[in-house]
């Protein structure tokens, strides 16, 4: 297990640099001076140029990259130009209310996702069965910055039960909280919990067809610990490896969603850099959620281990068999 973990983190490195070369060359490519967006329209053309060469940006591209790859080597993520703040600052500061958004959408995918998939694939073929199935597809088919408008303009302006943006505070009080977190949560979490319905279904209707769990249904035991303590043990495999999918993509969902709902994290943060041209900012915070994305894989990997004890780990193919 040792020997895997360090493959696993030495195979960070590559990835890692090849998602900076990729973010830094489209960051290159987005169009406008960002000397001429941080001044405004009514600078002159002297003051940009001085800009744009306190910026480093007049240096050819690939004297630009080393720079770049040479700060991140020293752990210097760099300063926003827009922000005038230091990089890791600004993800400290949004990075937790990433979280709080994206670990409240999985707490309701997976409460309501699982046991609809177990009740679909206990009542296989039957009108339950179908109608969570439908369900299902027509979530994991929904555009999420459409429920997002949908859900503001009906409950937030119709009938007034939830505020149409922002965070809220905890000085405010936890109701006020919870009441601004409802909405960006329940948006955010519709195609995990199709997701995590359909892959509970399959898994599920593969296990409970196997000879022990008909053995088990013939000893007279119920049917509630079969299906949950026996079925569902051990079709929790392929929903450990959806679950650590789902994580990675809440992280990066979370773009539209914090856009809609003014929900201060790290996709918001992004919108704004990329309206403000600040490439420092979007290079930086990309870079660190793809950071996160491979940690996530490498506990998921891990927990495949302590979830089934008979997974063993092979670093000379650097993989599972």
């Amino acid at each position: 297990m040792g020997k895997y973990i360090f493959s696993r983190l030495i195979n960070m490195i590559p990835t890692l640099f090849v998602v900076a070369i990729i973010v830094f060359l489209i960051t290159r490519m987005i169009p406008g001076d960002p000397a001429s967006v941080m001044l405004g329209p009514q600078a002159s053309r002297e003051d940009v140029e001085a800009l744009t060469e306190a910026l480093g940006l007049n240096e050819p591209i690939h004297i630009q990259f080393l720079q770049y790859i040479g700060n991140l080597l020293k752990g210097h993520f760099g300063v926003s130009l827009s922000y005038n703040q230091p990089i890791t600052d600004l993800i400290i500061n949004r990075f937790p209310n990433t979280v709080i958004l994206a670990v409240s959408a999985l707490i309701i995918a997976f409460m309501i996702g699982v046991p609809a998939g177990i009740i679909s694939a206990s009542k296989q073929n039957s009108l339950i069965d179908y109608s969570i199935t439908t369900i299902s597809l027509i979530g994991v088919s929904m555009p999420i910055f459409w429920l997002g408008v949908m859900l503001v303009l009906y409950f937030s302006v119709n009938l007034g039960w939830f505020p149409a943006t922002g965070m809220g505070s905890m000085a405010d009080g936890f109701i006020s909280y919870l009441k601004h977190l409802i909405l960006p949560s329940i948006t955010l979490a519709t195609i995990p919990t199709a997701t995590f319905a359909r892959i509970t279904r399959s898994s599920m209707l593969e296990v409970i067809t196997q000879d022990y769990i008909k053995t088990a249904r013939s000893k007279g035991i119920s049917e509630f610990i079969v299906i949950f303590k026996h079925a569902f043990k051990n079709a929790f495999n392929p929903l450990l490896t959806v679950l650590g999918l789902q994580i990675s993509s809440l992280l990066g969902g979370a773009v539209l969603t914090e856009t809609i709902f003014s929900w201060p994290g790290m996709g918001l943060l992004i919108i704004d850099a990329i309206e403000k041209r600040d490439f420092v900012v979007v290079q930086s915070t990309v870079l660190f959620i793809a950071l996160i994305f491979v940690i996530v894989n490498l506990v998921v990997d891990i927990l495949y281990k302590v979830v089934n004890p008979k997974i063993s780990y092979s670093t000379n193919k650097g993989g599972t068999k």
